[in-house]
């Protein structure tokens, strides 16, 4: 069965058409000797080639084999491309994980239960470990963070760690401890804005809320995670006709951003007359007789039957709550080839999924974990939109608490020496060259769909990549087959950060920037394609799986300063 395709090179604007069969030898040897030169004149024997169909030819699926097992006398086998079919199947897996996480608590409990499915256990945090070679494990925080890592079976304390860090939070409306509002005929629901979102992209969207509601038994609290699958919420904007300056649009986010719940009609009261427990609004919250686990007075009567009903409790026994907004119309695939994704959340569930999958794809041969001298782990935290300075944030110590609790048992020495023989991958999305916006981005630093992940660079060190470890994940995406793109913004743009530099501080690690290019950051629906969820899994997985070898020859450590860290 023979195939035509057209092939365009990723660092030339060159096209031609090449005769090939499914197994990718050249029926005519003349075409295969021209193909051998043109790669060679290129010099670009790592980039992956586009289809025809626009879509980037990225690694295989994670369900296939990494790669074979290979000694220091050995070369690696390069990962090899799948077809469009894999790269749509593993976006629609994404999709499915996406729709489900609505908030950091159950991006964390999608993400447990994948790692629950391949054979990892769950550590608490509070308990004592028993850690062993070729053991797979987890540990979270507050329900919103995570940590899983894999064990090679060669490690020792002392040796480095392979980590790939995302997060778990996104820009979002979030319930107040008194949400109750009302006005003109209506009941409203307090929000307050979480992190730096486009405000006024939450105006006219069929609103719900999830989260996780605290409920008392007796003596005993358990959590317990809620989603409100169906629109209750609305923000309607205001019409046109009765704004003043038709061209720009402008929102108080206390006044404006204050979603519509029910009418008084519909919750069979009216302006005048109350039911008793709505009458409890303008009660005093501070009475001195009031219980001050109580907060059936702090919201609207049917919105905490709702609650409860959800939590399958009653109102009264509801101490606590921390629910989330989000938008219900899903996240899709669309784009007249089927190549872009669009949804909320893109930022940072992107790199929270393709951390966690990588992790999973590096284990898929568990031979190759036997002779691993590091561990290999994946990192996921919460609030790094607001700045990452709590308990679940990479600003905490919980990674450090981690990293030395599996580098006990050496010597005095051996968590320090670990650090200075690891690497952290920080995976954050990046900003795709808007094509409406085009002067927003720098002249040759512009990353593309279907371009590769992003590697990002900020001299005033808004991102942690230095040349040393720019360098190594050049040598990754060799590996996995994967292309890289550049991004820096202008010098008269501001810039973004994200969790690398925090960690790279706190810690002393090794850190490189990257990410997968998307639109509209921040949004509540966002843009990305759909390329980037294999190419970014399989970069994770190589940073996870594949990073040990450089420093492992003929049974031997050896420091990261002997070989790509030489100084």
């Amino acid at each position: 069965m023979l195939a035509i395709t057209a092939i365009r090179f990723r660092s030339r604007n060159v096209a031609m058409p090449v005769l090939m069969i499914l197994k990718d030898r050249l029926i005519i040897v003349s075409i295969r000797q021209l193909f051998t030169l043109v790669i060679h004149y290129l010099n670009c024997e790592n980039s992956c080639n586009y289809l025809a169909s626009s879509f980037l030819v990225a690694p295989p699926p994670y369900s296939a084999p990494i790669h074979k097992f290979c000694s220091s006398t050995r070369k690696p086998t390069k990962m090899s491309c799948p077809s469009v079919p894999e790269i749509r199947k593993e976006a629609e897996e994404f999709l499915t994980f996406l729709n489900k996480a609505v908030t950091p608590f159950h991006a964390v409990q999608e993400c447990k239960e994948r790692l629950l499915q391949y054979g990892f256990q769950e550590l608490g945090e509070a308990s004592r470990w028993d850690i062993r070679p070729n053991g797979k494990y987890f540990v979270t925080k507050n329900r919103t963070a995570i940590i899983a890592f894999a064990v090679g079976g060669a490690f020792v304390p002392g040796n480095g760690f392979s980590i790939v860090v995302g997060h778990t939070d996104s820009p979002c409306l979030r319930v107040k401890p008194i949400s109750k509002l009302q006005s003109e005929n209506c009941n409203q629901v307090g929000v307050s804005t979480y992190g730096g979102g486009i405000w006024r992209t939450w105006f006219d969207r069929d609103l719900s809320v999830a989260g996780e509601v605290v409920v008392r038994a007796g003596d005993t609290l358990s959590r317990r995670l809620i989603n409100i699958e169906h629109p209750i919420l609305y923000i309607p904007n205001l019409a046109i006709h009765l704004t003043k300056d038709r061209d720009t649009f402008t929102c108080n986010n206390e006044t404006d951003l204050r979603p519509i719940l029910e009418t008084f009609a519909a919750a069979g009261i009216n302006s005048t007359k109350k039911t008793k427990r709505d009458d409890e609004t303008n009660a005093n919250q501070n009475d001195a007789g009031k219980d001050p686990r109580d907060i059936v007075s702090d919201h609207h009567a049917n919105f905490l039957d709702m609650i409860a009903v959800a939590a399958h409790t009653t109102p009264d026994q509801i101490v606590d709550m921390d629910l989330y907004l989000y938008d219900t119309n899903p996240a899709r695939i669309g784009g007249i080839h089927d190549e872009f994704i669009t949804g909320a959340r893109l930022d940072n569930l992107v790199g929270t999924f393709t951390a966690i999958q990588g992790l999973i794809a590096s284990l898929v041969d568990e031979r190759l974990l036997v002779d691993d001298v590091n561990i290999r782990m994946a990192a996921c935290f919460d609030n790094e939109e607001v700045g990452s300075q709590t308990a679940m944030g990479a600003q905490s110590s919980f990674t450090e608490y981690v990293l030395r609790r599996l580098s006990a048992g050496g010597d005095q020495h051996a968590f320090e020496e670990a650090i200075g023989r690891s690497l952290l991958i920080s995976a954050d999305q990046a900003h795709a060259s808007h094509p409406n916006y085009a002067s927003k981005h720098e002249d040759n630093h512009r990353p593309t769909f279907h371009g590769g992940v992003v590697v990002k660079v900020n001299v005033n060190q808004r991102y942690a990549t230095t040349s040393t470890t720019h360098a190594v994940i050049k040598q990754i995406a060799a590996e996995a087959n994967v292309p890289l793109q550049k991004m820096i913004v202008r010098n008269d743009s501001p810039c973004g950060s994200t969790v690398g530099p925090i960690l790279a501080a706190r810690l002393g690690l090794q850190t490189v920037d990257v990410g997968c290019p998307q639109l509209a950051m921040h949004s509540i629906r966002e843009m990305a394609d759909t390329s980037s969820i294999s190419q970014a899994t399989r970069h994770s997985s190589t940073g996870c799986g594949l990073y040990y070898r450089h420093f492992y020859t003929e049974g031997q450590l050896m420091k990261k300063s002997e070989l790509w860290f030489h100084t």
